[in-house]
């Protein structure tokens, strides 16, 4: 699916369709492309916005959870919204939940899956061997149940980004930003309707993180997809967008 990306000063985002607001938070290695399946079905029913994070072009000294959610902060405050379904993936999760807690007047509810914020197996844990495709496949092939989602499309993307030193010590300073960023203790704060979604047999956030998120969060649902893993909005999406059509439906988030 192709999409026109529009420009406003430093913000460079998709927006589609009309309606209540879900802002979509991409992860670490997010593309457009890993939301295909929420874009083209919630655009009808909602007006959708991608922001575009800036993950390599923060000063590396700034690369972190926090100054993502700072430029959330700012886009959503550029743009007036209000009342904004927030759906975080992995990091996009993470920085979520930071920006709600600042903002919580802003947020009507929260859809996180596969989710830092408690713990998480980072792909940055070392630098990987660059010249070595294998490897890159290696790490790639955690964040699917089915390894036929690993294409080398996908490979060659993740391959040229971390053959760029800067963007990989940039990926290696989130993935720790969001290690030593543990937000167990704020969960109880988050007063809105939380939807979790999680691979039953997610490796990187597991079972027990969405448990756990389940047990403090005060207003959360917490659905599995079976034969899953870190990216459910991926590997099944159709599962996916219909859990989340009937909890929106249910919680009167239409």
């Amino acid at each position: 699916m192709s999409y026109q990306i529009q420009q406003d000063g430093k913000f460079r985002y998709l927006e589609k369709g009309e309606g209540r607001v879900i802002m979509i938070l991409h992860g670490l290695f997010g593309a457009l492309s890993n939301f295909d399946g929420v874009i083209g079905h919630f655009s009808k029913t909602h007006k959708v916005v991608v922001p575009l994070m800036p993950l390599y072009d923060m000063p590396i000294t700034k690369t972190s959870v926090k100054n993502l959610a700072k430029y959330i902060e700012d886009f959503v405050d550029h743009q007036g919204y209000n009342d904004v379904i927030l759906l975080g993936n992995s990091l996009g999760g993470h920085v979520a939940l930071v920006y709600t807690l600042k903002r919580m007047e802003k947020v009507g509810a929260m859809v996180l899956t596969g989710s830092s914020g408690l713990y998480e197996n980072a792909f940055g844990g070392s630098f990987p061997r660059r010249s070595d495709k294998d490897y890159i496949r290696g790490k790639i092939a955690v964040t699917f149940y089915d390894p036929a989602m690993v294409t080398d499309e996908l490979v060659d993307v993740v391959f040229d980004l971390v053959s760029d030193r800067g963007k990989l010590l940039k990926v290696l300073y989130l993935a720790k930003s969001a290690i030593r960023h543990n937000m167990r203790d704020e969960l109880p704060n988050y007063k809105m309707p939380v939807c979790l979604i999680w691979g039953k047999n997610d490796t990187i956030t597991p079972p027990e993180v969405a448990e756990e998120f389940n047990e403090f969060l005060p207003d959360s649902d917490l659905f599995w997809i079976d034969k899953c893993a870190h990216a459910p909005m991926m590997e099944h999406p159709e599962t996916f967008n219909g859990i989340l059509d009937g909890w929106l439906k249910q919680r009167g988030l239409v």
